[in-house]
């Protein structure tokens, strides 16, 4: 395996990291489902499910927090399943944050020329609706959204090629324009809002609350990437995890305040009759429709903020991946100038480069399918903590967790709570056929990689033994 001095080149300071980690979470959601999450609890049950979705992602989030300050490794849970279950765990917990990770990547690429369309007249778009290249899964690809979105991924993925330094540098300069618009936002709510708009501020009791708090977490995906990227921070250890909490109480902010300034800026009449529930919102606070372009503006920040941090995340994975031999070599390379894992980066990027050719519907349904996978892994990196916490307790813990052994369960039984709402019957139950379908061929590849991983048991030389165990089997 590469040493960190072989690899990378910690170059990332502690706003470079807040940046990563918020950026990441900030999607598009938060432009297009604001409305959907009022209608189901109120304005303040909305903004009060945030706040319980962020306590959630947070118990979890601190997990990784102690476990990124005692390992900080490229490749995150990668690395703390293997050390505290074994290499069979860790490749579960690795493959399965894998395919979150690529299906919100390809997920963007085909937000992207979509969320371009509503800034253009109504008869480009009409233009557009006209002449699709084909149809997939009842979801018409059309020509300028297919360059729009290849396009962009070509861009994030040439960034990101050659270095991790100009990905965060734009990362950074996204995160403060979408700063910029969530201030006028808030500004434009307190002036221009009314909290008559907000009634009722409590919409279906516990139920339509907690039937928010269960979409909420899947909108914080993103935190984690902090620790993939571990091996090119250059704060001190203890720092990384701290930094790490911080981005998901700034993301869990960021929602929070969504919520009420939609509220309070539109009539639930308003609010149905909108198809960007935030942008219209700011077109009402202002009574400008021009704002209301501005926020969308702020939507496409959010899609490369979350696209070009996952897609860093990813290749790290992938990267951790092929140094251990759960997946080839190829993956870990390293570019002998950049020091970036650029195969890794390429083959996320050609994913994306992909993904607009084939429709929105079938991206929902590989990014549905990826939550449920992030779940599996958050899951896993929480079982580590405490397994960890019990059988190494010598191990240094630049950050500690308090109170671990109850962070722990509970983060654990959260994240198994997310896995089970998924399932069939549940409220967010994966559809059949399609997603159950992706999950069935997803493992089913990682089963045929998973029987090539050598058994090595959990364990402080865990990594050690695994490597002489490849480098035995290469001669």
């Amino acid at each position: 395996m590469s040493s960190t001095e072989e690899a990378f080149v910690r170059v990332l300071g502690r706003r470079d990291v807040i940046a990563l980690g918020f950026g990441s979470m900030i999607g598009f959601g938060w432009v297009v489902l604001a409305g959907d999450y009022l209608a189901q609890a109120g304005t303040l049950g909305s903004a009060l499910a945030f706040a319980v979705g962020g306590m959630v992602v947070g118990l979890v989030g601190l997990t990784y927090a102690e476990l990124v300050a005692a390992m900080p490794k490229a490749g995150g849970e990668h690395h703390y399943a293997l050390r505290a279950l074994g290499t069979r765990w860790a490749f579960v917990a690795s493959w399965a944050v894998l395919l979150g990770y690529v299906s919100v990547v390809a997920f963007e690429a085909v937000a992207l020329p979509e969320t371009v369309s509503y800034l253009l007249p109504g008869t480009s778009t009409a233009a557009l609706s006209t002449s699709p290249l084909w149809t997939m899964a009842g979801s018409a690809v059309y020509p300028s959204w297919v360059l729009v979105g290849v396009g962009g991924a070509v861009a994030i993925t040439a960034v990101n090629y050659v270095g991790i330094r100009p990905a965060t540098v734009i990362q950074a300069l996204a995160v403060l324009f979408l700063l910029g618009i969530g201030a006028l936002l808030v500004v434009g709510s307190v002036l221009g809002g009314s909290w008559s708009h907000a009634e009722p501020l409590f919409t279906g009791g516990a139920t339509g609350v907690l039937g928010v708090v269960v979409a909420t977490p899947f909108l914080f995906v993103g935190f984690d990437v902090i620790p993939q990227s571990a091996e090119e921070i250059k704060l001190p250890y203890r720092q990384i995890g701290r930094v790490l909490v911080l981005s998901v109480l700034l993301a869990a902010a960021w929602y929070v305040l969504v919520q009420l300034t939609v509220g309070t800026a539109l009539s639930g009449g308003a609010l149905q009759a909108s198809e960007l529930d935030t942008a219209a919102a700011m077109t009402a606070v202002y009574h400008s429709e021009l704002m209301g372009q501005v926020l969308v503006l702020g939507g496409i920040a959010g899609i490369l903020t979350s696209w070009n941090g996952l897609l860093i995340g990813a290749s790290r994975l992938l990267y951790a991946m092929g140094t251990s031999g759960m997946l080839p070599s190829w993956f870990a390379r390293l570019h002998p100038r950049h020091r970036t894992p650029s195969n890794a980066v390429l083959f996320v990027g050609a994913i994306s480069v992909l993904a607009p050719l084939f429709g929105d519907r079938m991206l929902t349904w590989l990014s549905n399918a990826g939550a449920t996978n992030i779940a599996v892994g958050y899951l896993l990196v929480a079982v580590s903590f405490l397994v960890l916490r019990r059988r190494e307790p010598e191990l240094a813990r630049p950050y500690r967790v308090r109170a671990a052994r109850t962070v722990g369960v509970l983060a654990a039984v959260l994240s198994s709570a997310l896995i089970v709402v998924c399932l069939p019957g549940m409220p967010a139950a994966l559809a059949w056929p399609h997603e159950w379908l992706i999950m069935i061929v997803f493992w089913t590849v990682g089963v045929v990689f998973l029987t090539r991983v050598p058994r090595v048991p959990a364990g402080p030389e865990a990594e050690n033994q695994l490597a002489e165990a490849l480098d035995a089997r290469r001669t």
